[in-house]
């Protein structure tokens, strides 16, 4: 048990006073230590000793009243109460300002970003990385229910690292609080499950976060502009890995003209899905749908020709300027995790009254997602934004 005392500080602290000599601080040290030979002193068994402190609370009423010291030896206030004729009930935290009344439920999702920066350069590697956050909401009745919810991964599955938790989860294990990005990633790293037990407050909140060091990242690109005279030449290429679900929610290209006019002629050839162009914001998007073909490989080619810049109109980028470059990818596949991490219902446990309907969710979408033209200097400023 921790016990903490916030004194009040009414007079100056320049120059330092002896902090024994402050009242409030030695007034709060006389009741911690009047707190502990209360709960302490002639303590017999446990049982002892959580009959104590369910006592306490109806105490520090009695000893200190709205915050002033009136006696710090608890038991004379325990003499002053009859604890036997009064059945104490659960307290209620001050966290938390009600309580739930209706059918218990329980819903866990888990959401995945992935982030990526590819510059298909033998001098410059890409990177990719994997963010998680877990969003709970627990509508279960009763003062303080706690739930334990697992995290689990499949064999291949990447473990999970830098997690944090939510400050209403009560206990860790170390291998999970320890595990971190910073470290290699071994056959010896913590994969499961990661078991995170709670008493949830009342509105949906995240229990956890954490990041993840995937082998590949979703979908690989490339992309190569050209000038040639006043016309852009572009070759897009994706390719999605063999291990990612093919099943989209919705999957998009993004290819952006900065610094240009606006697009008066483009000739094009597209391997799959539709290419829309909105000529007025120099943007083309390459609409992919929900699925790659069976080959998981699409490509788009095709020549611009811009009419005169306009500056109110047509968008202006500092980074993008001649041959810088880039194709951003926005995707959403439901029920999918990049790690393989879902929340196992079966697993989930709930000690409160009635037994709640529990549902999980899990969804991995895209996050500043960048391919780089190619043929260009690779920008440090867009890299950093990975990070």
């Amino acid at each position: 048990m921790i016990y903490a005392s916030v004194p009040l500080v009414e007079q100056t602290l320049s120059p330092h006073p002896p902090l024994i000599s402050i009242s409030g601080i030695s007034q709060g040290l006389e009741l911690l230590f009047g707190i502990q030979d209360f709960l302490y002193s002639s303590q017999k068994n446990d049982t002892e000793l959580n009959t104590k402190l369910s006592q306490l609370p109806n105490l520090l009423l009695q000893a200190c009243p709205f915050g002033t010291l009136l006696d710090a030896n608890l038991q004379n206030s325990l003499d002053n109460i009859n604890f036997a004729s009064v059945s104490q009930p659960q307290k209620q935290p001050a966290w938390k300002a009600g309580t739930y009344k209706g059918k218990p439920q329980v819903s866990i999702s888990i959401t995945e970003k992935v982030k990526s920066m590819q510059y298909d350069k033998q001098d410059i590697a890409d990177t990719w990385q994997v963010v998680g956050a877990v969003i709970c909401k627990c509508d279960l009745e009763g003062i303080m229910p706690n739930v334990t919810i697992s995290l689990n991964l499949p064999t291949n599955g990447s473990p999970l690292q830098d997690i944090l938790v939510h400050p209403c989860v009560t206990s860790l294990d170390s291998a999970i609080l320890t595990s971190s990005s910073i470290d290699a990633v071994n056959d010896s790293a913590f994969s499961g499950p990661y078991k995170f037990p709670f008493t949830p407050p009342l509105e949906s909140f995240n229990l956890c976060y954490y990041t993840s060091q995937v082998p590949v990242p979703p979908i690989l690109g490339f992309y190569q502009m050209k000038e040639e005279e006043i016309q852009l030449k572009i070759k897009v290429n994706l390719k999605l890995h063999e291990s990612v679900k093919n099943n989209f929610e919705f999957c998009e290209a993004h290819i952006p003209f900065y610094n240009r006019g606006p697009i008066t002629q483009l000739e094009y050839k597209v391997s799959f899905g539709q290419l829309e162009v909105f000529r007025e914001k120099s943007l083309l998007i390459w609409i992919i749908g929900q699925k790659f073909p069976k080959s998981m490989e699409i490509s788009l080619s095709g020549t611009i020709t811009f009419g005169a810049k306009s500056h109110d109109k047509q968008p202006f980028d500092q980074i993008c300027i001649g041959d810088t470059a880039y194709v951003k990818l926005h995707f959403s596949i439901l029920d999918y995790t990049l790690t393989g991490c879902y929340a196992d219902q079966h697993s989930v446990q709930v000690f409160a009254s009635g037994k709640p309907k529990i549902s999980s969710y899990r969804k991995l979408v895209s996050s500043d997602y960048y391919i780089w033209n190619s043929k260009a200097p690779a920008p440090v400023t867009y890299g950093s934004l990975l990070l």
